[in-house]
């Protein structure tokens, strides 16, 4: 019997959930917007029929999704079996577009794409450090809200729909983390160029050249090359330059985190507008298009539009027309315009020439492109204020978290009985010396415990080392931070000296609190 024909509009599930809507059909199952009568609210339904041999997998891949809390991904609600012939999931219900519509005529901006993508990275981070993969992550299960926001559906429980054997695999972790990887470099690769490494069915093929797909910067016109960058150390077997690969959602996601954007922003775009307002380059999809790397003619600036015609040219262009070709009072009239012109210009160049008093200002200089690098940290020390700290903790392994390794780090003290230090103080870290005046834009810090919650603290205008955290003003920070993580700044901060400070440690072991800090980086202009 056909599923469609069992599930319909108005049944009640469960005697609680009433399906509304048929939202689409995949992979054998049926998604319905649904409504909770319970609860008042608006639910997904997706059924799939219990005689089909999946449908164990697909109830214990749902139980997996749960061990997942970020609430980037839709949650599962509620699992029922056996009710009017079928297996269902409850999922909450987003109102959003999914991402292979959004791309279907036109692409993201850079700024835009490299949201989606650091967001999905993030999140998938979590969920692998939770041990749960999604195995076929593709623009269809991406959703992007209005306000900007993204949700992911199907972890776990598309691949028990898509898997030909019909259980829950765990033999290979390592290659269910690659797929979730590579996945997130084809959709970022998608949002820049319109064109899907893999194929999807409703974006077109990306193009390929001697078997390699092209880089997005030799597809569409205007990409970052620091996001075309890391698409290619995801998605290149091996990246070009013998750059390393980003093997893990985390490393992508730090990469992302403090990834330059070489195109201008424009300032009326806001996050909450629409996701319209994010979109780039239409999408060429015909066959006798112009090749990948070509791309159309833009339209020309506005800048260069011919100026709008003048009060008096518009006012010769009514004495021409009202005459009637009769030359000489066109001529007349021409002679007492020029004459008025002239008077007028005189008249006004006195009024508005600067006194020789008055200095003009100058030009400004034009804005020199700057780049995002590296900075080295010229010294360091353990930040441990009084009244409530000591002075310095674990100096002499400092150094550690500044030489490029992160299999040695930097260690507080040990705390007993509470992740606060204790209860003892606010908090403990690190003083970078920068050496001199540098504009930071971000600093990503690798720790070799987690979850670990810290500030970053700034002291523009400082030529001295800040002696408390009061010196200073606060810039960004994490709360319970997972092994990496990286604080970006929209502008940048000019400051010599900069605090990490720890508030919160990860459990060593029972009752035992200890932070470990493997690497720090900071970026910034040059």
């Amino acid at each position: 019997m056909d599923q469609t024909a069992a599930l319909s509009s108005g049944l009640m599930l469960s005697g609680r959930y009433r399906l509304d809507d048929l939202i689409k059909e995949s992979g054998g199952a049926v998604t319905w917007k649904a409504y909770d009568t319970v609860l008042d609210r608006a639910v997904g339904v997706q059924a799939l029929r219990a005689d089909d041999r999946r449908a164990t997998a697909f109830v214990i891949a749902a139980g997996r999704s749960t061990a997942v809390s970020d609430p980037r991904f839709l949650r599962v609600l509620d699992i029922v079996e056996g009710d009017h012939g079928h297996t269902y999931l409850v999922r909450e219900w987003a109102r959003a577009v999914s991402l292979d519509h959004v791309l279907g005529p036109s692409t993201l901006t850079n700024a835009r794409s490299t949201h989606v993508a650091l967001e999905l990275a993030d999140a998938f981070a979590h969920a692998h450090e939770a041990g749960v993969y999604h195995r076929h992550l593709r623009p269809a299960t991406v959703l992007l809200k209005e306000n900007g926001g993204i949700r992911v559906i199907g972890l776990a429980t598309d691949h028990a729909l898509r898997s030909a054997h019909h259980d829950v695999d765990d033999a290979d972790v390592g290659y269910a983390e690659q797929l979730d990887v590579e996945a997130l470099g084809k959709i970022l690769y998608a949002c820049l160029t319109g064109r899907y490494p893999g194929g999807d069915e409703l974006l077109a093929p990306a193009p390929r050249e001697h078997g390699r797909v092209l880089r997005p910067r030799q597809v569409r016109a205007g990409v970052s090359h620091d996001i075309d960058t890391v698409c290619d150390r995801i998605l290149g077997r091996p990246p070009r330059h013998h750059r390393p690969s980003l093997r893990t959602a985390r490393d992508v996601a730090l990469e992302l985190a403090i990834t330059g954007d070489d195109e201008p922003i424009d300032p009326e775009l806001t996050v909450g507008s629409s996701p319209d307002l994010f979109r780039h380059d239409p999408v060429r999809s015909a066959l006798s298009e112009p090749p990948p790397a070509v791309n159309p003619p833009k339209p020309r600036p506005a800048a260069l539009a011919p100026a709008p015609p003048t009060p008096i040219e518009r006012g010769v262009s009514k004495v021409i027309s009202s005459t009637k070709g009769e030359r000489k009072l066109i001529w007349l009239a021409l002679a007492v315009i020029v004459v008025l012109a002239a008077t007028l210009t005189f008249i006004l160049g006195r009024v508005s020439a600067p006194s020789p008093q008055t200095p003009t200002a100058e030009e400004p200089e034009a804005e020199v492109s700057r780049s995002v690098v590296d900075f080295g940290v010229k010294d360091a020390v353990s930040f441990d204020p009084a009244p409530d700290g000591d002075g310095d903790e674990n100096p002499d392994q400092v150094d550690l978290a500044f030489d490029g390794n992160p299999e040695t780090a930097w260690t507080t003290r040990e705390y007993y009985r509470r992740d606060d230090l204790g209860g003892l103080k606010d908090g403990v870290g690190l003083l970078i010396d920068l050496g001199r005046v540098r504009d930071v834009t971000a600093v990503q810090v690798e720790f070799g415990a987690s979850p670990t919650s810290f500030r970053v603290y700034a002291a523009p205008g400082r030529t001295q080392p800040p002696t408390s955290t009061s010196d200073m003003e606060r810039i960004g920070g994490y709360a319970d931070a997972p092994s990496g993580a990286s604080v970006s700044l929209s502008q940048a901060v000019s400051t010599r000296y900069l605090l990490l400070w720890l508030t919160r440690l990860p459990e060593r072991e029972t009752d035992v609190y200890q932070g470990v800090v493997s690497e720090v980086t900071v970026r910034g202009l040059e």
